[in-house]
């Protein structure tokens, strides 16, 4: 009986070394050891992102690194500023995207679904990278634009200055970590291959 208790022992530390390993190697050792613990909730929204992603011509995995940052996939958030849900839209975000697409009937409450949510986070994810697709490196302007909004995005960046500097100009910590935040996390999906 004492042998059968140490094989098993064995082989569950061989299973979590054999885990940590893997945790390790993925970048982001406490990303994933969540990820693994709780699969349903990292992995929920994939095919809704993996959707909108693509009328967007967006790489889910961006979208999906958006989704992480702003709600840590809690499609009920409410924020300070009275942002609602995965991607976190903005009133004037939600209801620009609304205009725009002819939604009818559309009630703010609606970003508490998570399709209508990624639907307008997207379009406005989409709408900044068109609007600083000139720059060699618009993603962070994009993102930048995102979170603090297109007057503030303009007066950080100047014309062909690179992502780097752009992102020294911010001025508001938050959003400059923002922007940090979401670039390594969308470089981690990357390196691994999927969202």
């Amino acid at each position: 009986m004492r042998f059968v208790w140490k094989m098993v022992l064995c082989f569950l530390l061989a299973l979590a070394a054999g885990f940590a390993y893997l945790a390790l190697r993925s970048g982001d050792a406490l990303y994933s050891f969540h990820e693994w613990v709780s699969p349903a909730r990292f992995q929920q929204y994939d095919s809704i992102i993996t959707s909108v992603a693509a009328e967007r011509r967006l790489d889910p995995m961006l979208v999906k690194a958006v989704v992480w940052r702003e709600s840590r996939f809690d499609s009920k958030k409410n924020g300070s500023a009275g942002e609602r849900g995965l991607m976190q839209v903005s009133a004037k975000a939600a209801n620009e995207w609304a205009r725009e697409n002819k939604i009818e009937n559309f009630k703010l409450d609606d970003l508490f679904d998570p399709n209508t949510n990624v639907q307008a986070g997207s379009w406005y994810l989409r709408r900044a990278l068109d609007h600083w697709q000139n720059e060699p490196e618009p993603l962070a302007f994009a993102l930048a634009e995102y979170n603090a909004g297109a007057s503030r995005a303009q007066r950080w960046g100047a014309e062909g200055i690179t992502a780097n500097q752009f992102i020294n100009n911010i001025d508001f910590p938050v959003t400059r970590s923002y922007v940090q935040s979401i670039l390594k996390r969308y470089a981690f999906y990357r390196r691994r291959g999927r969202m």
